[in-house]
């Protein structure tokens, strides 16, 4: 993009965008001219970066499998993560993409089909919402968004603007999560009326009470903010650390409990939560950081009780293993995870039989693959933002309850909780001004 071009849309800097920021209206405008076409099933499709980090980097590099798909562009507020980027691209490709700061300039491009939104999580509505308004399809990392409205936002904005979006939830498109969740709904397993995910991570530990500071020189830190609450700079704030803090996530539950919410929803049916409880909280570190590091949800669905639970600083997770899913049913338990997945009989039945089965392949090869097969076909990824957003809720549930304290009865179809307001205004998201979210119900 020539430079010119760029300070007539954003402005002469990052700063001066989030001052002004594009409507959807302009976005909207702008969707024929630069998204003319939809990708032929021969043609290469074009992928634009928006964010820069560890997760994104693992992911474009699974896009990079793929021959029919480059990479012209990589947005990032921070230059180093941006380098990395296009050290990647350039060895997989033998060519520098372009690298800009604002992610609405990757949008008025016309060299790009598609958008991979891999930031923190308070930043995956605004560029995926907006991505959908002028054509573009987006991968986006899970979980869905911040907030339970966020991601209806998304989800309204997909089906409007008539887009293939796909939640990175990989597990989805595992083969031996698929041939386990097949055993599950087969029934072999008898009446399911228990369903357990946990994860005990030893690798997370205390990241310590450091001090406030100046951001780096080479950090657009009013542009990584955007719609969060303005706050000093803080090292523990920011790259990775940022998943322990309210403002931009949700800590475990929305890291881990998505991807194995994911699944246990995946096996057991399209069902929403009736009631959630969930208590924790911080038990064991003493840093700084906010979410919690001891924490179990019970939620009630219609035809059985789920589970989920973590714990930082130990490894002697359930069943013999560090994370995983439990099954139980009146004939058996099913145990699932990075292990594979291990049927176990109740010793009174003789209906089933003990099996263990190994794990599959890496997930996120097929998952994007997936993706880009969509791209091409116009039909709904596996993991498509009705699946992405209902399980997005979920977690998000078992959080607010954890907050407030309170037992949560959830409406789902009006997707308030009724009995307690202070959680029901949690559903929702207030965004740092001037930022606005098109298609918000609670904006």
């Amino acid at each position: 993009m020539k430079e010119l071009t760029r300070r007539s849309f954003i402005g002469k800097s990052a700063l001066a965008a989030a001052a002004v920021p594009v409507t959807g209206s302009f976005l909207i405008s702008h969707a024929n001219s630069v998204r003319a076409s939809v990708v032929g099933a021969n043609e290469r499709i074009r992928l634009g970066v928006i964010g820069s980090g560890g997760r994104s980097r693992e992911v474009l590099s699974a896009f990079l499998t793929n021959a029919d798909m480059d990479c012209p562009v990589i947005c990032d507020v921070d230059e180093q993560m941006s380098a990395k980027g296009v050290a990647l691209v350039e060895g997989k490709r033998g060519h520098r993409p372009e690298t800009v700061v604002d992610f609405r300039s990757v949008l008025e491009r016309k060299d790009i089909d598609a958008v991979l939104v891999a930031t923190p999580d308070h930043w995956h509505a605004l560029p995926t919402v907006y991505a959908c308004q002028a054509g573009f399809d987006v991968y986006v990392e899970k979980p869905l968004a911040k907030s339970i409205d966020e991601g209806r936002a998304m989800l309204e904005a997909s089906k409007r603007h008539n887009r293939v979006v796909q939640m990175g939830t990989q597990y989805r498109s595992g083969t031996h999560y698929r041939d386990a969740v097949e055993f599950v709904q087969s029934g072999k397993l008898g009446k399911v009326g228990l369903v357990r995910g946990w994860a005990y991570l030893d690798w997370l530990g205390s990241v310590g009470n450091p001090a406030n500071c100046h951001p780096p020189a080479n950090v657009d830190y009013e542009m990584w903010l955007g719609p969060a609450p303005e706050r000093e700079f803080n090292p523990n704030r920011f790259h990775f650390n940022f998943r322990w803090f309210w403002d931009y996530a949700g800590g475990l539950m929305t890291d881990w409990g998505v991807h194995l919410i994911n699944v246990m929803m995946w096996a057991m049916g399209p069902d929403q939560p009736k009631t959630v409880y969930s208590t924790g909280g911080k038990l064991v570190l003493q840093d700084n950081s906010e979410t919690p590091d001891t924490q179990i949800a019970v939620y009630e669905f219609p035809h059985y009780t789920m589970i989920w639970e973590h714990k930082v600083g130990c490894n002697n997770g359930l069943n013999g293993h560090a994370w995983g899913i439990a099954f139980t049913g009146s004939e058996g338990t099913l145990l699932l995870g990075d292990f594979g997945w291990e049927v176990i009989p109740e010793r009174k039945t003789q209906s089933l039989a003990a099996a263990k089965h190994k794990a599959g392949p890496d997930s996120i090869f097929p998952h994007v693959r997936n993706f880009l097969d969509c791209v091409k076909s116009r039909q709904q990824p596996v993991e498509n933002l009705h699946v992405g957003h209902a399980v997005s809720s979920v977690a998000h549930l078992g959080n607010i309850s954890l907050r407030t304290g309170e037992k949560l009865d959830w409406d789902h179809q009006a997707e308030r909780i009724t009995s307690c307001k202070a959680a029901d205004e949690l559903v929702g998201v207030t965004y740092r001004k001037p930022w606005t979210l098109p298609y918000m119900r609670r904006a």
